[in-house]
């Protein structure tokens, strides 16, 4: 396979193919309309306009297309973009098919499913267990294959499990150095905290909020899931009100979207967990493509700073 997009540095001449994961619809400042699309292969994404669009271009260029594209990568206010010189949709003889241009997690599906399975076989309080499970049961095929997010954290496909599964590690590495912590909770409030999102996201492919996403958010639909989950297996018990105030407060902070603040220990570890994860992914994802000896772009979810890649770095 042709190097991805991201590999492509500023000034250079680019003739690739490549999938369209947003078109979005804009007027120019001379009147006529105009395409901003996000382009993407596995390497990641970039942005392009397309000017001057017609009806025809909106139906031809729209989201989960796959267009082969001569353009050169320009700078547009620090950040990589591609101006378009020719863009054409694919024929059945360019032999091009979606699953190449998606970027996915390190870890196929089957070891994230034996992971996630050992850190619930590892639980001890059987209510918890027992939720989990059934909720993991239930969602499996979804919470496999969506991502994290439309945008900055894990947004590729199997982004939910892989941050899942990193989140558990890092769980189970601050529960050896604090014991104190019911590892149980922790470990339930991982697999569930953003569980919600297979019902919120529309997919794993051009990912959009659905309704229920929109008007509830992955939050309440989760509270919602495990009180279901409860009282299809008969628990009763303080574990269900617990586990759905995890799922509750893991934002941190209202105005990051969580109704209520941590108020349990494990409440307030899951949210720093899941901070730390997040944030260690956009960094990663920011850093990989700029060369040591350069900043990244601005990163908006890292209140919008460039970061430095150390010249002594690898």
């Amino acid at each position: 396979m042709a190097k991805g997009i991201l590999h492509y540095e500023v000034g250079d001449q680019v003739e690739l193919f490549l999938l369209i994961k947003n078109s979005t619809k804009g007027i120019a400042s001379n009147g006529k309309p105009f395409l901003t699309l996000i382009l993407q292969d596995q390497s990641g994404e970039i942005e392009a306009k397309l000017w001057d669009a017609n009806e025809e271009d909106e139906k031809n260029y729209a989201p989960q297309s796959i267009v082969k594209i001569l353009g050169d990568v320009q700078n547009y206010r620090g950040k990589s973009q591609l101006k378009i010189r020719q863009i054409r949709k694919t024929n059945p003889a360019d032999s091009v098919k979606l699953e190449d241009f998606l970027e996915t997690a390190p870890l196929s599906q089957d070891q994230m499913v034996s992971k996630i399975t050992q850190y619930i076989f590892d639980m001890k309080n059987p209510n918890i267990q027992r939720i989990t499970r059934h909720l993991i049961k239930k969602h499996q095929k979804a919470f496999l294959e969506y991502p994290a997010a439309t945008k900055n954290h894990h947004e590729f496909v199997s982004g939910l499990a892989y941050h899942v599964v990193s989140m558990l590690d890092l769980a189970k590495a601050i529960a050896d150095l604090y014991p104190s912590l019911d590892r149980d909770l922790l470990y339930a409030g991982v697999i569930l905290h953003d569980m919600g999102k297979v019902m919120e996201l529309s997919g794993p492919i051009s990912t959009v909020y659905t309704l229920e996403g929109n008007l509830l958010g992955h939050i309440t639909i989760m509270i919602t899931e495990i009180g279901k989950a409860a009282d299809e297996l008969g628990i009763k018990g303080e574990e269900v009100l617990i586990l759905q105030h995890l799922v509750l407060s893991h934002h941190g902070k209202a105005e990051w979207g969580s109704p209520k603040p941590p108020l349990v220990k494990e409440a307030e570890i899951l949210h720093y967990i899941d901070n730390l994860d997040a944030k260690m992914n956009m960094l990663d994802r920011a850093l990989e493509r700029v060369k040591p000896g350069e900043f990244t772009e601005r990163v908006f979810a890292l209140d919008n700073r460039s970061f430095y890649k150390p010249v002594f770095h690898k």
